[in-house]
Parts: C-alpha cells; sequence; structure tokens
C-alpha cells in the first residue's frame, strides 16, 4: 500500500481587496483625522466584514445591499442614529470613489436613511442629581474634580478636556481661560468657570507643562479613563443612572437654554455648526415651557438681545422668574 506523498504547493490566497478598493478606503480616510476618522473606519470595517461574509465585492455592491446592511443592524437593536451614520459614512466612501473615477456610479446614492427623532434621548440629570455630582467630585481627588468640572461647567467633549495642555492656560482681561482643540481641528480660547480654575490648579499642583490631566502612572488621561472617573463619581454620587462625558455636556447645554442664552450664544459654546444640534439637547426644557431639569443656571440673558419681552415660559412664570425665550433663527421658522 502506498500513500501519497503531502503537497508541497502553497495555497494560493485571495486579497481581501484589490488595489482600487484599497485605494478608495484609504484615500478616503485620510481626509479626516482623530476620533472622526475612528469613526469613519470602524463604520466601514463593519461595512466591509458584513461584505466579504456574503462574498460580495466592495465595487459590486448595489443598493439593495446596503439597505440590507442598514436593516441588519436595526434587527440588532442599533440606534436610528447609529444607522444613519453608517450610512452616510459609507455614501461618502463610495462618492470619494466616483469622485476619484475608481467607480461608476454610488450605489448608495439612492439609499434611505432612518429618520433620526429631533428630541435627544441622552441621559439627563436633574439639578439635584447635578448637584450631588458637583459635590462627589469636590470631595474626591483634585483632578477627577477639575475633569468634572470642565466637563459639566465648561461643556467640553471629553476629548477636548483630555486633550488640554498646562501651556495653554492663560489670563485674559481678568478671566482665567483655556486654549483647546475644537471638533474639526478648530483652536479656540474658553473662559473658564471660576470653580474651573481653582479646580485645575489643584490637578496640575506644581506642574508647568505637559498634559492637564495625568494618569497615576504618568500618561496623558484618555477618553475611556475619563468616563471611567465620571462613573466612579457619579456613584459615589449615589446616581443610578448611566451617567458618561456626554452626559455632563448635555447638562451644560440643557441649563444654559433653560437661563435663557440665546441659541446662538450657547451653539458657539458647544461648538456645534448647525443650530438644529443644539436644539435637540433641551427642546422640552427650552421650547415646550416644561419645568427645567437641569442645575440653576448661572447664566443671565444680556439686555437688549432681540427677545420679545413679557412671553415667559409657564413654569418660569410660575416660579417668579424672568428668563425670556430662547430666539428661534428666522431661516428654522416654519
Amino acid at each position: 500500500m502506498t500513500t501519497a506523498a503531502p503537497s508541497t504547493a502553497l495555497a494560493t490566497i485571495q486579497p481581501a481587496f484589490t488595489d482600487p478598493v484599497r485605494l478608495a478606503l484609504a484615500g478616503f480616510l485620510a481626509g479626516y483625522r482623530g476620533l472622526t476618522r475612528e469613526a469613519y473606519a470602524l463604520d466601514l470595517r463593519q461595512f466591509t466584514a458584513w461584505c466579504r461574509g456574503r462574498s460580495v465585492p466592495l465595487f459590486a455592491v448595489r443598493r439593495a445591499d446596503i439597505e440590507s446592511f442598514a436593516r441588519e443592524l436595526e434587527v440588532r437593536g442599533r440606534a436610528r442614529a447609529t444607522v444613519t451614520r453608517r450610512l452616510s459614512t459609507i455614501a461618502g466612501f463610495y462618492k470619494y470613489a466616483v469622485e476619484e473615477e475608481l467607480l461608476e456610479h454610488s450605489p448608495a446614492a439612492h439609499v434611505r436613511r432612518p429618520r433620526v427623532d429631533y428630541e435627544s434621548h441622552a441621559v439627563a440629570l436633574d439639578r439635584n442629581e447635578l448637584g450631588a455630582l458637583m459635590v462627589a467630585a469636590g470631595l474626591g481627588p483634585p483632578v477627577e474634580h477639575a475633569l468634572i468640572s470642565l466637563l459639566a461647567l465648561n461643556g467640553l467633549r471629553v476629548s477636548e478636556a483630555t486633550g488640554a495642555d498646562i501651556e495653554h492656560l492663560g489670563l485674559e482681561r481678568g478671566h482665567r481661560t483655556l486654549t483647546i482643540t475644537r471638533k474639526g481641528c478648530k483652536v479656540v480660547t474658553i473662559p473658564l468657570a471660576p470653580r474651573t480654575a481653582r479646580a485645575i490648579d489643584l490637578a496640575i499642583e506644581e506642574r508647568t507643562g505637559g498634559p492637564v490631566f495625568l494618569t497615576p502612572d504618568g500618561r496623558r488621561l484618555d477618553r475611556h479613563s475619563a468616563g471611567r472617573i465620571v462613573r466612579k463619581t457619579a456613584r459615589r454620587a449615589a446616581i443610578g443612572k448611566a451617567v458618561t462625558p456626554h452626559t455632563l455636556r448635555h447638562a451644560f447645554i440643557t441649563a444654559a437654554l433653560d437661563a435663557g442664552v440665546p441659541l446662538r450664544d450657547v451653539q458657539e459654546a458647544a461648538s456645534h455648526a448647525d443650530p438644529r444640534t443644539t436644539m435637540r439637547y433641551g427642546p422640552a426644557a427650552a421650547w415646550t415651557g416644561t419645568p427645567p431639569t437641569s442645575w440653576p443656571p448661572t447664566w443671565q440673558a444680556p439686555p437688549g438681545n432681540g427677545m420679545p419681552a413679557g412671553k415667559l415660559r409657564p413654569a418660569a412664570a410660575a416660579a417668579g422668574r424672568s428668563y425670556p425665550r430662547p430666539r428661534i433663527p428666522a431661516t428654522m421658522r416654519r
């Protein structure tokens, strides 16, 4: 009985992507940086994995394939905003491929996207919860107090807070300031709330350079570590909700709208490109006359801002407050 000798020939492995596809993926992602690029890379990674699982080449995808991908995401319980972002990333990728003449037409050009709710469904803190959180932060380590203060009293994104450097602290017209890099690589200087400035001074101690926020081993604090700090502080404050860094930013914007700060000013403070994004954070409290559920306002609407006098929210009038209704831009009125 003879046995066949094992073959020494190497199996041919098909590459995951052809050169044009690889070029399109790399070129599309090269136009972005930071967290935006990470998010788009995740979206494309999930979509390409879905296509490979069904043996569909990326440049042979049809509109029905993309819509099937979206329906599968919905079945998995993904939020409509998540599905919409995935589809937006896919549409942007194919649009780039068409512009670079790597593809004749985009299969995502007419894909239907889920309608995103106008009102934000993010977890919100009422005034008592936010007050308890600030007290718990003040009783904790200085780094935690400074981080919570930046997020809740200045409304920074977590990436903006963790990316702050000591060299960018300053003083202008008697106000403590911090220069940060906003979304879209916009460099701006923001005034710090007095409590935030004091907390940062305690957090940096005698250091004269480097990151404002450091981990115990001396590395820059990242957004994941910042999220753990926020959750730990929320547990110390006996808050049962799922509090994240964005929850504190949400509370800042809601409080500003409730205090009657003009929509344009809140939009600039939050670094929103579209005022409709700002309005989504507090429509119930800012536009429909419901009682405020945020931190007691520390802002006062400037006089002569063009808001109609005497038109108070019912809840504000009942409480004896004189907060005017925020002005809606004419371009957004129906």
